[in-house]
């Protein structure tokens, strides 16, 4: 008996382990992966994030009117796993300083500001909240709602400017945010 129990659970696990790897694979199928990727000098920055697309949706507003990313709550900046923001030096983060690492990065979208959060806590699926104790730094920017619609959510950088510092661009719908970023 012992031993049909311990066939069964194990035929069971491996059954949801195969599921949630297919699961994940084909989510990626209509939030195809993307990379945003910044050098300049010494400076790296790679941000990978999964593109999802507007679809006639409403995406950014109020939760009753049905917005896909309700404002204040939320948002992965993304789809499927959590977005992850990757630099090889010390930044300045808008207003904040950002140590080398690689983390999770994510948004509360607003209408008229987004605050947007960095964690510690980025190897995650989903779209769960990370532990906000892993938080390192939370800044608040103003956002464009008049930006031309992007049908698929984008991520890229700017031109640096003649001191090496650069703008993250956060696109999709009408929405953009420019997060100013510049070596530390």
């Amino acid at each position: 008996m012992l031993k049909k129990i311990l066939l069964i659970s194990t035929v069971v696990v491996i059954s949801l382990l195969v599921f949630f790897n297919w699961f994940k694979k084909d989510t990626k199928k209509h939030s195809p992966p993307a990379t945003a990727s910044y050098s300049n000098g010494n400076l790296k920055i790679d941000v990978n994030y999964c593109r999802p697309a507007a679809k006639g949706r409403i995406i950014f507003g109020d939760e009753e009117a049905g917005a896909l990313q309700p404002y204040g709550k939320y948002w992965r900046m993304g789809a499927n796993e959590a977005s992850t923001f990757e630099n090889n030096q010390s930044v300045w983060f808008n207003d904040k300083e950002l140590a080398a690492g690689k983390y999770a990065i994510y948004a509360y979208p607003g209408a008229e500001k987004w605050v947007i959060a960095v964690n510690k806590d980025w190897d995650r699926w989903g779209a769960q909240e990370p532990d906000l104790s892993q938080e390192v730094l939370r800044t608040e920017l103003a956002v464009n709602n008049e930006a031309p619609f992007q049908e698929l959510f984008e991520i890229s950088f700017s031109e640096a400017d003649s001191i090496g510092n650069t703008h993250m661009i956060l696109h999709w719908d009408r929405e953009m945010i420019k997060v100013p970023i510049s070596v530390k």
